[in-house]
């Protein structure tokens, strides 16, 4: 592999853990429509509306791409199942949204983004809906692409094209850093981007998949092989 000009990495189990921040958020929004649309919540616990969700999520692949407008479309058929005016909707995604961008960076990331962006272009690339202003990191990403704003996921590979447009680079000008082995490794390298592993949990590598360029614990690790 010959050096990257620029890095693109994922953000949802790659630069922070997912997993209590989304829980937090629907415990909060659940918490919330109890107060005030308490409705919904008599008809419907947490764990269903989450259910409902995917259900609608399977109904309407048009929008597999975007998070945000699968949530608005679940609370939206709450509202007027419970009989409540839709405009509840805005308020309610609020109270889930300020939450879903209040996350925990994992401890690696901050010094590592600084040391890698002294050396590399940094972009971002995510099917998630996080907002990196709202977190506090956004400056330092040139580019920050979301599936939501291009209207496809990875790991289709239009997605990755949309990251080189918007960068003005080559696919051998960019390395993609992320956690997921088929979205984070086959779809960019289907995209003829070379790939690494960030693998966190100490995860076993799919057999069937070709491994990856390099696979590391965390950015410290990336950051050493990058910049000896």
């Amino acid at each position: 592999m010959r050096r990257p000009l620029a890095l693109a990495f994922d953000l949802d189990n790659t630069l922070w853990d997912i997993g209590p921040v989304m829980a937090r958020a629907e415990q909060a929004l659940h918490a919330w429509l109890a107060t005030h649309y308490p409705r919904i919540t008599d008809l419907h616990s947490m764990d269903a509306m989450r259910e409902r969700r995917f259900a609608l999520a399977e109904r309407r692949p048009d929008l597999a791409h975007d998070f945000t407008a699968l949530r608005k479309l679940s609370l939206h058929e709450h509202a007027e199942e419970a009989g409540y005016p839709v405009e509840l909707v805005e308020h309610a995604f609020e109270e889930f949204y300020a939450q879903r961008n209040t996350v925990e960076l994992y401890s690696d990331v901050l010094p590592e983004l600084e040391r890698l962006g002294a050396k590399f272009r940094l972009l971002a690339l995510t099917n998630g809906n996080a907002d990196l202003k709202r977190i506090g990191i956004a400056h330092h990403f040139e580019l920050i692409v979301t599936a939501r704003s291009v209207g496809w996921a990875k790991p289709d590979p239009r997605i990755f094209a949309s990251l080189l447009a918007g960068a003005g680079l080559a696919a051998g000008d960019v390395l993609y850093i992320g956690d997921e082995p088929i979205a984070d490794v086959e779809g960019p390298r289907g995209a003829g981007i070379e790939a690494v592993w960030i693998n966190r949990n100490g995860a076993d590598w799919p057999e069937e998949l070709a491994p990856p360029l390099r696979t590391v614990t965390n950015l410290h690790e990336l950051a050493d092989w990058l910049t000896p």
